[in-house]
């Protein structure tokens, strides 16, 4: 069994990965924190706490940092994920509360009191974990590895021609994790772009789990439609689902070992690319994947829902 945390910015794939793990009975979901990206941290907390009670999760939530390390807010990627983060599914508040704590004192005390065994899942900008590697020096020791959903070394970006959004989104934290020393694995943009879910793929999700596979298919058409305004005609990609799929099953995923740094400035600012051997420690890098073997495990364990 592994014990996750995901630190999300949710997100309509946030929410296709948040329903996988609850759904994933290899993984036990100790917690969410939330950022911003996709939403301001703020709404992120709100829809974090909405699917948890969607999927009748007692999970704790913690509230997280609400702008990067140094650079100014970023405005929400309300054209891709809808104004509310979860298409056109309008707000609604939660019953339940984030917890007392921040979300990187949060993380530090889960990797303290799961020592060794904690996975943590960052699909959105890296600001929480920065935060609490600069807080704790013991933190990434504490933790088993780091799985980050975010950066590209070879596909290019997809908020500007060099940047993945959220490492483009704290560029600076970015750096931070991946100086760390921690044990980490990005899955990045050379393998979310292989794995794809249609429009068909939703239909299905819905038939075979009518309450949260339906609310998924009705989130994914202005996902789709999203998707379609900039050319792509085949599906969206699931890169949130990727990262925590790669949590429980690295073997599908195919990985080279080099050091990571982060463009901090400029025009490639938020590129990850690779350092200086012996520079930092090496990052497992995924450059490939059996991307139908990834689908259809979604697939496959979004059907176990209500």
């Amino acid at each position: 069994m592994i014990k996750l945390i995901i630190d999300t910015d949710p997100g309509i794939d946030d929410a296709m990965a948040i329903f996988y793990a609850a759904a994933a009975p290899e993984i036990s979901l100790l917690g969410l924190t939330t950022v911003f990206g996709n939403v301001t941290t703020r709404i992120a907390t709100r829809n974090a706490l909405r699917l948890l009670e969607a999927a009748d999760l007692e999970v704790p939530v913690a509230h997280g940092a609400e702008a990067p390390l140094s650079l100014p807010p970023f405005s929400p990627s309300a054209q891709v994920h809808g104004d509310e983060g979860f298409g056109d599914i309008p707000a609604q508040e939660p019953k339940g509360a984030p917890v007392a704590e921040e979300a990187a004192d949060f993380l530090i005390r889960m990797a303290r009191e799961h020592r060794g065994e904690l996975v943590l899942c960052p699909i959105g900008p890296l600001t929480n974990i920065a935060l609490a590697i600069q807080r704790d020096p013991e933190f990434v020791k504490n933790l088993k590895r780091i799985v980050i959903m975010g950066g590209s070394l070879e596909e290019g970006g997809n908020i500007t021609p060099h940047a993945e959004a959220n490492i483009y989104h704290d560029p600076h934290a970015a750096d931070v994790v991946f100086a760390s020393g921690a044990e980490l694995v990005m899955v990045g943009l050379d393998v979310t772009h292989q794995i794809l879910c249609t429009k068909a793929d939703f239909s299905l999700i819905a038939a075979r789990s009518p309450e949260l596979g339906g609310m998924l298919q009705t989130m994914s058409e202005f996902y789709l439609d999203f998707y379609e305004t900039v050319g792509k005609f085949d599906g969206c990609s699931l890169h949130d689902p990727a990262a925590v799929i790669a949590c429980s099953h690295p073997k599908l995923f195919e990985v080279r070992k080099m050091p990571i740094r982060v463009s901090c400035s400029g025009e490639t600012a938020g590129a990850t690319q690779e350092a200086d051997k012996g520079s930092r420690a090496e990052t497992s890098v995924c450059l490939n994947v059996d991307a139908e073997a990834v689908k259809a495990l979604f697939l496959t364990r979004l059907a176990l829902l209500p």
